[in-house]
């Protein structure tokens, strides 16, 4: 019988092309409900991305109500180029502020002594001291330096000995070289009592300047200062200083703050470290080329700079103990001719100025015009953001709920049957036309700050750029109350009908979304009844062709014995 499948084999029938005619109009139903469904989603895509320009323009709105965009300042100095650093928080008074700065503030110091370093050697006789280990305070290097005009070459492993033997050797004898331990000092003396010239442009080592060594015209050059200075790194008590102290666990105090150390283990770059990570308030360093400590308060003004010795010693040995404090001073400024005022820092605040959140970090003695006003520009900014975001609205809806006729034939969108929707332009633009009442300044509707609609269009712009400007300009309260008015202001009534479309939107899209599912569910049925209904007549169909074989085959067989018994008479 799966022969009978086939349209027609017995009965001449093709009967499967009447049954697909037949389904293809029963499809119809499918199809119908396919394109309901197909233009739910289109409507749902549509709403979805004008939610998004809803969302867009409650935020552009909110952020006019923030606080602080009308009361934005803005501040500026007449003097071109100036370096002082300007601020004024919102709210701030607007006007012009004359200041004249007599004074910088300054922090305290304390300077320790000089020449806290023991000296190169405890004798005159270098022989055993070589360049690598020469405790100066910067590193020798290797290469070649001048005297009267010869050059002499050392290597950071010659000894100090050595280097003088060749300064001898390359002038012919005439120069020596000599290291005196009391005075930590070389001197460099001609035999013939000539002029010593030292240095050359060529040089490469750089063993004169950290001699201390430099030409003066005469026939004798000794350095300049004392020659040791102390090892940053490495142990405290191996650190070469002048005074001894104590070894292991001690402390000190700066500013009533106690700083420990041990000599033993901590070196002097680890206990200025430590100093400058403390609470103290200072900044600790050391100057090689003085060979000296220095500690700074990190805060100028004339302040207090205070230092404590222990039993360690370490203070005194660093002649902080024994050092001269320079006290900082206040910065010292006038207003507009007025009296002198004073500030223990470079920032004037309004502390120092009483000018309610002005603040003026200067940085030299001048005298400057500083201006504060409105800040018109971030006012605008914002502004603009909303106009944009409203005419995105608007346009979109415009779009989309578009009906135009060209040659007699009428052209749809896909919200164009969304009277809600349609609705929604006219009730946006009606609230920016509105005005808002109980206001007592004179901005009372956007057409008052030179904002108004783009002639019958939906689309706002701002039409008069300088009255938007002097508005915000010379009227920001009045500006501040039209847009953010609790309840009746310009950006609560807009707000309002946002949170509305926007409620409104989102059932739409739900409604939308149930709505196609239930026609999932309608198709899933008819195209099983069709589905059904074509199996049905199938079968018939065979039924059909089955039982016409049949009688063919029987027709067939009768006719063969007729014949049959006919030709055996």
């Amino acid at each position: 019988m799966a022969g009978l499948q086939l349209s027609g084999l017995a009965s001449g029938f093709d009967w499967k092309s009447l049954v697909e005619q037949l389904m293809s109009v029963e499809q119809v139903r499918v199809t119908r409900l396919e394109k309901e469904q197909a233009t739910n989603t289109a409507q749902s895509s549509a709403l979805s991305t004008l939610g998004t320009k809803i969302t867009a323009l409650t935020a552009a709105a909110d952020a006019l109500k923030d606080v602080s965009v009308f009361s934005s300042r803005k501040v500026s100095s007449a003097t071109t180029d100036s370096t002082w650093t300007l601020s004024a928080s919102a709210g701030s008074a607007s006007g012009s502020y004359r200041i004249a700065v007599s004074k910088l503030a300054t922090a305290s110091r304390l300077n320790g002594t000089s020449d806290i370093a023991g000296p190169l050697n405890t004798s005159d006789d270098v022989s055993g001291l070589t360049l690598a280990n020469l405790r100066t305070g910067a590193a020798p290097t290797a290469g070649t330096f001048t005297v009267n005009g010869q050059k002499v070459t050392v290597a950071t492993t010659d000894s100090l000995q050595g280097v003088f033997d060749a300064i001898s050797t390359a002038t012919a004898g005439d120069v020596t070289a000599t290291y005196d331990h009391t005075t930590d000092k070389v001197t460099f003396t001609s035999a013939s009592n000539s002029t010593i010239t030292l240095g050359a442009a060529n040089d490469t080592s750089n063993l004169l300047r950290v001699l201390k060594l430099a030409n003066n015209g005469g026939d004798t050059v000794t350095s300049s200062g004392a020659l040791g200075a102390l090892k940053t790194s490495g142990a405290l008590d191996a650190a070469g200083l002048r005074t001894a102290i104590n070894s292991g666990d001690n402390t000190f105090s700066i500013n009533g703050v106690s700083i420990s150390y041990n000599a033993a283990t901590d070196s002097l770059s680890t206990v200025l470290k430590r100093i400058n990570a403390s609470t103290a308030g200072v900044t600790a360093s050391y100057d090689s080329a003085l060979d000296r400590v220095v500690l700074a308060n990190n805060t100028t003004g004339d302040l207090g700079l205070t230092v404590s010795e222990a039993a360690g010693g370490l203070l005194g040995a660093l002649g902080l103990t024994g050092g001269t404090l320079a006290r900082g001073q206040n910065a010292e400024f006038s207003i507009d001719g007025g009296a002198t005022l004073t500030s223990t820092g470079n920032t004037l605040d309004e502390t120092a100025t009483g000018i309610a959140g002005l603040s003026v970090k200067v940085d030299s003695e001048t005298t400057q015009t500083i201006t504060v006003a409105a800040d018109t520009d971030t006012m605008q900014t914002k502004i603009k953001s909303f106009i944009d975001a409203f005419n995105s609205v608007q346009s979109y809806v415009d779009d989309k709920t578009k009906v135009t006729s060209a040659n007699g034939k009428v052209t749809t969108s896909v919200l164009s049957a969304n009277r809600e929707v349609q609705a929604w332009a006219d009730q946006l633009r009606s609230t920016a036309f509105a005005a808002v009442s109980g206001l007592s300044g004179t901005i009372k509707r956007l057409e008052h700050l030179g904002i108004d609609f783009d002639g019958t269009s939906s689309q706002l712009e701002i039409a008069d750029e300088e009255k938007l400007t002097a508005a915000l300009r010379d009227k920001p309260a009045d500006v501040e109350a039209f847009f953010q008015t609790s309840s009746t202001g310009f950006v609560a009534q807009l707000t309002t009908l946002l949170d509305r479309m926007s409620t409104s939107n989102d059932g739409q899209q739900e409604r939308l979304t149930k709505s196609n599912s239930n026609l999932d569910k309608q198709i899933e049925d008819v195209q099983r009844q069709l589905d059904a209904e074509k199996e049905r007549l199938t079968s018939s169909f065979v039924a059909m062709e089955s039982a016409q074989a049949k009688i063919q085959q029987q027709s067939s067989a009768i006719t063969n014995a007729f014949f049959s018994s006919s030709s055996s008479k």
